[in-house]
């Protein structure tokens, strides 16, 4: 463990690519986990670029075969993962009576499911090494509800209670788990995708916000490396909501 070595999911773009970006700022060795291999490819090259240490890996994380040799090749290539970042998911505005049952299920498969099955093939690293975090990406719809949003809402509501459970189960064996709930976050490709769909423009969206801006991946990298850090060991089963006041208490 002389350097900490994250897994973080979802990461060819948006807030998956910072979180990487950032945690290899912080020191550690990075996977770059995602069906888009060229994206992935991308981003690890540009933390390799930049003095870090990175690799590119592709899995569905709703495929636990495929997570598991990704998890393998990474463990061989830089060692034991302590550091899991659950960030990737699907997203989409569609009214509650047009969810269909394929919808539904491809939302739970990625966004619950898919974290369920990455951090049960990461976990035995940190067991092993009495120490771990985990870091699940929520959303701050499955605390408030989001019309048109109820298969994302319920899968990342699922995250929540997941977060929770696996706190009180892990923590005696030294490992955290929290979830950070985002709003909006611009330039990502779910925000992109979907911004059309939102029922109001940026920049009526921003000024709802308390403090009159939408998020940036960094706000999220921000918080995530602060979680997986040293300094946070005695932080387990928190919502850290990184929304800009869209989200209170």
């Amino acid at each position: 463990m002389s350097q900490k070595v994250a897994l973080v999911t979802g990461a060819a773009a948006g807030i998956g690519a910072e979180i990487c970006r950032r945690l290899a700022q912080d020191g550690m060795a990075v996977g770059v986990l995602d069906v888009n291999i060229e994206g992935a490819q991308k981003v690890a090259g540009e933390i390799v670029a930049n003095g870090g240490k990175a690799m590119a890996l592709q899995a569905s994380v709703a495929d636990r075969g495929e997570v598991t040799g990704a998890v393998n090749a990474l463990r061989q290539t830089f060692g034991p993962v302590t550091v899991l970042v659950n960030n990737a998911g699907i997203a989409g505005f569609v009214p509650f009576e047009q969810v269909t049952d394929e919808l539904w299920d491809r939302t739970m498969a990625i966004n619950l499911k898919g974290t369920f099955i990455v951090t049960q093939v990461v976990l035995p690293d940190m067991k092993d090494a009495h120490w771990g975090r985990i870091i699940n990406i929520s959303s701050s719809s499955a605390q408030s509800g989001t019309a048109g949003m109820a298969a994302y809402s319920s899968s990342k509501g699922g995250v929540i209670s997941f977060t929770k459970t696996l706190a009180l189960e892990l923590g005696p064996l030294g490992i955290t788990v929290n979830n950070v709930p985002p709003a909006s976050i611009t330039g990502t490709i779910m925000y992109e995708e979907n911004k059309n769909l939102m029922p109001m423009t940026p920049e009526q969206a921003a000024q709802m916000m308390p403090v009159r801006r939408l998020g940036e991946a960094a706000d999220i990298a921000n918080a995530v490396s602060w979680l997986a850090s040293e300094a946070t060991g005695y932080v387990t089963g928190q919502t850290i909501g990184v929304n800009g006041g869209r989200v209170i208490g």
